[in-house]
């Protein structure tokens, strides 16, 4: 399975990178597997420290700032275990090492092992709303990567839940990634609409 997260590791600077991933889990979370591309910085810190923390998190609006760059505006706090940080509004976050890298390819394969974990808050659980963000946030990484036709398209049938269903960071989420995709030429109309 593929769990929606975001995952800090350490800059050569000790600064924090956040970004988001789709880890391969399974229940129990005592390994998992990493995707980045070779480009990312989360792969660079990751061959050169070997860990960092994952989260989960039901936070939308940090998980869409992460997804195009921008400063998701979390506030963190030093990892117990590994060299990394604990963002403090996720909702639980695995510590974690890594236990071997395959980088013969663009795309990356890095497992991981947990050592050690915790909750911080309770997920405040689902809606159409949250989950189409997320949708939008990984159409928004994929620009430059699938035909811009098929982003506005999927992006347009992700409006009518955010509409229903959505609270006011689901909102303001689902209106950063409308500016962002519209700042890159793509005809996304203005979110939310008058």
């Amino acid at each position: 399975m593929i769990l929606e997260s975001l995952v800090t590791t350490l800059n050569e600077d000790g600064s924090p990178n956040i970004a988001p991933m789709g880890p391969r889990v399974e229940p129990g979370m005592g390994r998992f597997v990493l995707r980045p591309f070779k480009t990312a910085t989360t792969y660079r810190n990751l061959k050169r420290l070997g860990e960092g923390v994952l989260h989960v998190t039901d936070d939308v609006l940090m998980l869409a700032r992460a997804a195009i760059g921008e400063d998701p505006r979390a506030e963190t706090r030093a990892a117990g275990a590994v060299r990394g940080r604990v963002i403090l509004e996720a909702c639980r976050y695995y510590e974690f090492r890594v236990i071997a890298i395959d980088d013969r390819e663009d795309r990356t394969t890095i497992a991981a092992e947990t050592v050690a974990s915790g909750v911080l808050r309770e997920f405040f659980g689902l809606n159409r709303a949250k989950h189409a963000v997320v949708e939008g946030a990984i159409l928004a990484t994929r620009v430059g990567i699938l035909p811009g036709d098929e982003i506005v398209e999927s992006f347009d049938r992700l409006v009518a839940p955010v509409e229903k269903t959505g609270g006011p960071d689901e909102i303001a989420a689902f209106a950063l990634l409308a500016g962002y995709l519209r700042d890159r030429g793509l005809p996304v109309p203005d979110f939310p609409r008058p």
